[in-house]
């Protein structure tokens, strides 16, 4: 009985979490709208503030973080620095240097550490790396204005680096350009690598993500480092989807980057990409919050306001929720308003591979019955539909 009743009463709040969540949707200005993350380290974060603001959320790690405590890399690169002082130490995130000072310190090495550190110069990327470093009882000597590592590099520039030992932390991004340009100036350089990213193991999450955007049913995806980026477009190779992923990313998704370091690659693939001013997560995510409203199609039928976001449609202000390949349909006679789109084209539009025509006629009744308002989509005989307005 008991067991019964504490069953029901967590499937009661898990009811209710839902219809707050749903409540909380359909008011965010992310309604309607659904955002794939592909982030492992700090997804949660980021899950919860798109959440907030109403979208609906596909999450599908692509790489999974090492632990810390169990990176014999990490390891063998603090006793190498401990055996051999850096004269030069460049953070480049706050997590990455917090982290590696604990896992420093429970391998007895933390005293040790710090002890370096506070012997050589130090640089750090932006306020989160300067925070890590006084917390730890360190002091930066300098920090660029633009948090970037171009400006870092030219910095470092005005120093004598022939035969100075510099460690430079990782942060996901291997940053081959900025060691490279370092050793050509004559530095000794060491990558400290305070986190490394490895396929995830499990890569169905992953698979469903991208599905769901060759489908067409995401609106954008926000990414939050340069190897997360690329690891999905290597798992969509292996699956023989990079071309079609690859066309959806420069043609129809918003790609969203936390800053220049993770937008490079993607861009050097010819994939529009959008920023935040600020290379956090809470405006990435408010650039969300204005870029996808305003992506809306709007048009007017037949004394109607239509708004197609996501997959909700406003009917005079009202949502309308809508099935995938309703949501699909929509959008292809939004693209074109007033002309009519033959058959064929909107069988191409619907999600899966089907051949049926009959599909067409299916998909479209059920998007007359979701808007419920008469008159919105004209049948035209032996041709097609159109949104019923003059083009």
């Amino acid at each position: 009985m008991g067991s019964s009743g504490t069953g029901r009463a967590g499937a009661e709040r898990e009811a209710g979490a839902e219809r707050e969540a749903g409540a909380e949707r359909e008011a965010g200005p992310l309604s309607g709208f659904t955002v794939a993350v592909t982030a492992d380290r700090r997804a949660e974060d980021l899950l919860a503030l798109l959440r907030r603001r109403g979208a609906r959320v596909l999450h599908g790690p692509a790489m999974r973080t090492v632990p810390l405590e169990d990176d014999a890399e990490l390891r063998a690169v603090t006793e190498e620095l401990l055996a051999h002082p850096p004269h030069l130490v460049i953070g480049t995130t706050g997590v990455g240097l917090r982290g590696w000072f604990a896992a420093a310190e429970g391998w007895g090495l933390g005293a040790g550490l710090s002890d370096v550190l506070r012997g050589a110069r130090l640089l750090a990327r932006g306020p989160k790396v300067k925070g890590a470093l006084r917390g730890a009882g360190l002091t930066e000597e300098w920090s660029p204005a633009s948090e970037s590592m171009a400006e870092v590099l030219d910095h470092l520039r005005t120093f004598e680096l022939r035969g100075a030992r510099v460690a430079v932390q990782l942060h996901g991004d291997p940053l081959h350009a900025f060691r490279t340009a370092l050793a050509e100036a004559g530095a000794d350089v060491l990558a400290v690598p305070v986190y490394r990213w490895l396929p995830p193991e499990d890569t169905a999450p992953l698979d469903r993500l991208t599905d769901a955007v060759l489908a067409g049913t995401v609106d954008a995806l926000p990414f939050t480092s340069a190897p997360a980026a690329l690891a999905l477009l290597d798992r969509a190779e292996t699956r023989g989807q990079r071309d079609q992923l690859l066309a959806a990313l420069r043609e129809s998704v918003l790609v969203a980057c936390v800053g220049p370091v993770t937008a490079a690659p993607l861009q050097a693939l010819g994939i529009p990409t959008a920023a935040p001013e600020r290379f956090r997560l809470a405006p990435l995510v408010d650039l969300l919050c204005r870029e996808l409203p305003s992506r809306a199609r709007e048009v007017r039928i037949n004394g109607h306001l239509l708004t197609v976001r996501g997959d909700v449609a406003l009917v005079d202000g009202e949502p309308r929720s809508l099935p995938p390949a309703s949501v699909a349909l929509l959008r292809r006679l939004a693209d074109h308003p007033g002309r009519v789109v033959p058959r064929a084209e909107l069988l191409r539009a619907l999600p899966g591979t089907g051949t049926d025509p009959h599909a067409v006629d299916a998909a479209i009744s059920r998007l007359r019955t979701a808007l419920a308002t008469p008159g919105l989509v004209q049948t035209v005989v032996k041709r097609g539909y159109r949104l019923a307005i003059e083009p």
